[in-house]
Parts: structure tokens; sequence; C-alpha cells
């Protein structure tokens, strides 16, 4: 899947927060686990839909789950 990517997201300690599986997230967001977990990896950014769509899963800013470091 090419070379990471440099955003980084709190998606895993959400996740386990919220009490989901990395399957049940992946299917109420319409994506494969293999993309989730590409995602939560860092090897492959979501889409700005996706990144919304698992932000509102768990009830939080945009922000809170997916940031961008500036340099």
């Amino acid at each position: 899947m090419g070379k990471p990517t440099r955003v980084t997201n709190s998606i895993r300690p959400l996740r386990e927060a919220a009490g989901l599986t990395q399957a049940e997230l992946a299917r109420r967001v319409d994506v494969t686990r293999q993309t989730l977990i590409a995602i939560e990896h860092g090897k492959y950014s979501p889409s700005l839909e996706l990144a919304f769509q698992i932000s509102r899963i768990f009830a939080v800013p945009l922000e809170d789950v997916f940031q961008y470091p500036e340099e």
C-alpha cells in the first residue's frame, strides 16, 4: 500500500474504549477489516468521508480521531 502517511490517528484506543473489534468498526463504516487495520497502523489515509464516518461512530470531533503534524 505505498509509503506510510503523515496522518496519525487515535482509532485503536477509541475503538477499544467503545468495546468495538476491528471487524465491527469496519462493518459499521462499510470497509474491509484489512482497510481498517491499514488506517489504524498509519499505512493508509482514509477519504475525508470515511474519516467523518469514523469520528461520528465515536461521537467525537474529527481532530480527536485524526491528526496531521505541523512541519
